[in-house]
């Protein structure tokens, strides 16, 4: 269950009666998440090992979903589900305990489940994953106002296990999209027509070229949030910072993540550029962590922040989920965020400069939150929460 502070609307300064009604869209694949911690190592060939925890949330899509609607976005997710135990699990989850609209979403009967294994240790992680792409809704399972569109010329349609994408989004403020080489989703293009800001991560490129070419919805992005490996091969630099700037002359806004040593973003309107350093913290699961990063940067956006305000709010919210595994357990809400404020406030030796940055959370968190560190209650398939 989300673990929301009531009251927050990140947004409500913004909020007009002729607003879209979904702040922000996005679909994929959600899987069931089954995550194992508190291994010493990497599994051994030949051997068991024994984990000290385990837990079990929705996945895939449902990361960047949770981490949006714990921060008080309105989420609509569009999504195929089973009709096995895993889906209906899922579906609760989502819709009941972290309040996002699966209205565009449906239930494919006979159809299971995809699943990851995830195994947490030593900061990394290792992942198995199974399952089949989800069959065309019929007119019975399929959401209102959706067809299977066909993929744009010269480009091929998604693959893998996964929803078919509406042809007609709702309206939103925003809708966060995956790019991939070589594949183009019309409803990309149709949720920017109608307004809403486009903001997209991408995959590594297994054909080795590395053409931003390659990738058609590039064009109808707002921002572009690619890591910094990614980003120096699309443009060709041996440079994260120089290769924020030259995707900041194909996107509004190019923010590359770097990692441990922050993230760096160019608003490619005005040229100014932006440099966060990263929080330092115990990672115990990075899952999840680039989808609670760029749900920051959204949330930031979509409020009018300062682009430094942006990075930075992005930065933290990241660093707290490493703290907590699995991808949707591990997204903070605003209780996360205030209490970790609160508590960096009163530790000796902090350095004015680093409080500084994080100053405009004042104006944003409740004067008083619950003691650090919090822990969610863990969603478990078969227990009556």
């Amino acid at each position: 269950m989300s673990t929301e502070t009531p009251g927050i609307d990140p947004l409500l300064a913004l909020r007009a009666p002729r607003d879209p009604a979904c702040d922000v869209f996005l679909t994929g694949t959600v899987f069931l998440d089954i995550i194992f911690t508190g291994l010493d190592s990497a599994p051994v060939r030949g051997t068991e090992s024994w984990a000290r925890g385990m837990g079990s949330s929705p996945g895939g899509v449902a990361n960047m979903a949770t981490a949006l609607a714990r921060l008080g976005l309105r989420t609509s997710l569009a999504a195929a589900f089973g009709d096995d135990h895993y889906g209906e699990y899922c579906w609760d989850a989502l819709e009941q305990g972290e309040g996002i609209d699966l209205t565009m979403s449906h239930t494919v009967p006979g159809w299971h489940s995809p699943v990851t294994v995830s195994m947490a240790y030593e900061g990394e992680r290792t992942m198995v994953s199974h399952g089949h792409e989800a069959p065309p809704p019929t007119a019975a399972t399929a959401p209102a106002g959706t067809t299977p569109p066909a993929p744009a010329p010269g480009t091929t349609p998604a693959t893998g296990p996964g929803p078919v994408f509406p042809h007609c989004p709702p309206r939103a403020r925003a809708a966060v999209a995956s790019l991939a080489p070589g594949r183009s989703e019309p409803w990309v293009a149709a949720a920017a027509r109608e307004g809403a800001l486009i903001f997209a991560d991408v995959g590594w490129d297994e054909t080795g070229r590395w053409d931003l070419d390659a990738l058609p919805d590039l064009a109808h992005c707002e921002a572009f949030l690619p890591n910094a490996e990614e980003a120096m091969r699309y443009t060709r630099t041996d440079c994260p910072r120089a290769a924020a700037h030259a995707l900041a002359e194909r996107v509004p806004l190019a923010v590359v993540t770097l990692g441990a040593e922050g993230a760096y973003a160019v608003d490619g309107r005005t040229g100014a550029a932006a440099e966060v350093p990263a929080i330092e913290v115990e990672a115990l699961d990075p899952t999840g962590a680039g989808d609670v990063f760029v749900a920051g940067f959204v949330t930031g956006t979509l409020a009018d922040w300062p682009l430094a305000d942006r990075l930075a709010f992005a930065g933290l919210t990241a660093a707290l989920s490493v703290q907590e595994f699995g991808g949707s357990l591990s997204a903070p809400g605003w209780a996360e965020i205030a209490a970790w404020w609160q508590l960096v406030r009163t530790c000796d030796r902090q350095e004015p400069a680093a409080l500084e940055r994080y100053a405009f959370l004042d104006d944003l968190l409740p004067t008083t939150a619950r003691a650090w560190p919090l822990r969610r209650a863990v969603p478990t398939i078969g227990f009556r929460q």
